[in-house]
C-alpha cells in the first residue's frame, strides 16, 4: 500500500509542494497551456489576432515556474566545483 502512495507523493514533496498543492499548480498550468493553445490556433488562421498572447502565455508560465521552483538538493555533490546542476534545475 505504501509503494502505491509513493507514486502520487514522491514528485510533489520533490519541489516541497503537498499531492493537493501540486494538483492545483499543475491544473492552473494546464489551463493556461490550453488558452495559449487556443490563441496559437487562431493566430495560425488569422495572422492578426492574437499576436504576443501564446507566447506572453508561455513566459509568464515559465517565469511562474522558476521563481516559485524549490527542489530539494541531489544527495551527490557535483563531483568537481566546475561541475554545475542539469540545466533547467534550480536550487533554492
Amino acid at each position: 500500500m505504501k509503494a502505491v502512495r509513493t507514486l502520487f507523493t514522491d514528485h510533489p514533496a520533490s519541489v516541497n509542494e503537498s499531492y493537493l498543492e501540486h494538483m492545483a499548480m499543475s491544473a492552473s498550468f494546464g489551463r493556461a497551456l490550453l488558452a495559449a493553445a487556443f490563441c496559437a490556433f487562431i493566430h495560425a488562421l488569422f495572422p492578426f489576432l492574437f499576436e504576443k498572447t501564446a507566447s506572453g502565455i508561455i513566459n509568464r508560465l515559465y517565469s511562474r515556474m522558476v521563481s516559485h521552483r524549490v527542489v530539494k538538493a541531489p544527495k551527490a555533490s557535483p563531483k568537481s566545483a566546475n561541475e554545475t546542476p542539469a540545466m533547467g534545475t534550480y536550487y533554492i
